[in-house]
């Protein structure tokens, strides 16, 4: 039996709906919540994504605003732009497109980041919350997308045998972290594991954060398996992908997410409730 197609796209509007009434709330104190998106440079890739999270806070009553700055920004010009959106009561999220230039220090800039602004987790105080699982803080929005997509299908995580695809990434190593603070068995994969293929026969949830189109085939996927696709790339047709061969492999797993309209529309939604959760926390 084929699997069941998991719907993001569906699950995000459940996310946005139920944000509405939060909304409204702080609304009732004049207050409207606010996201400054950061953006250095013209990458039509994160301007596109902006423009996404514009769109969805649009329909929830959030609003965004694109801070957009040239290439050729000085250090000390964007730490001061950074300190101007941390101390500006208009936003109470920020979020940092990257890599950023070459001559900026990254590390220097996200280490200015409020913590209680700092809605996708790129402050080493966030990171370390995390990693820690001490209260606060936001976790990144694509890893929480994972873990929303799991709890809302009700699926058990704890004592679950999960496997990380591409586990040496950020992006892989977040989701395993996360993945371990519920109590899941964890095994992290990469281009040196041994025996890669006889490693993710053991997932009963296989998470694939490569970002290598069609990567992941279906000698890779156990029977039955819940298949998370995180990655996303351009195939040999110039169409968007993810790392899962879909087609193939959505006939012997038994929950897939397709790209697009899994995982990413999820992860547009976390980051408009990290943005009120951080609207409810600042305006308290």
């Amino acid at each position: 039996m084929p699997a069941q197609i998991i719907s993001g796209k569906d699950i995000a509007e459940q996310i946005r709906e139920e944000l509405k009434p939060r909304i409204d709330k702080i609304k009732e104190k004049g207050i409207v919540p606010g996201l400054a998106a950061v953006i250095v440079g013209e990458d039509p890739a994160a301007m596109s994504y902006i423009r996404g999270i514009a769109k969805g806070g649009e329909k929830v009553g959030i609003i965004t605003e694109t801070v957009s700055l040239p290439t050729d920004i000085t250090q000390q010009e964007l730490e001061k732009k950074v300190v101007e959106l941390n101390e500006d009561s208009k936003f109470h999220g920020i979020i940092l497109q990257r890599p950023l230039p070459e001559h900026i220090s990254d590390s220097a800039i996200v280490n200015l980041l409020s913590p209680d602004k700092d809605v996708d987790c790129l402050s080493p105080i966030n990171i370390s919350k995390l990693i820690t699982k001490e209260a606060g803080g936001f976790a990144p929005c694509t890893p929480s997308a994972v873990i929303e997509i799991l709890d809302r299908l009700n699926i058990e995580i704890d004592g679950k045998r999960a496997v990380i695809v591409g586990g040496a990434g950020k992006q892989g190593k977040t989701i395993g972290i996360m993945l371990l603070n519920r109590w899941a068995t964890v095994y992290f994969c990469d281009y040196k594991t041994i025996n890669p293929a006889e490693e993710y026969q053991r997932a009963e949830i296989l998470v694939s954060a490569m970002g290598l189109a069609k990567k992941v085939k279906t000698d890779w996927v156990p029977q039955g398996a819940i298949v998370i696709d995180v990655g996303v790339s351009t195939d040999e047709d110039g169409k968007l992908s993810g790392d899962i061969d879909f087609e193939p492999v959505k006939e012997i797993a038994g929950m897939i997410t397709p790209v697009p309209g899994g995982v990413g529309s999820v992860t547009t939604a976390m980051l408009l409730s990290h943005t009120v959760t951080a609207a409810e926390e600042l305006t308290k």
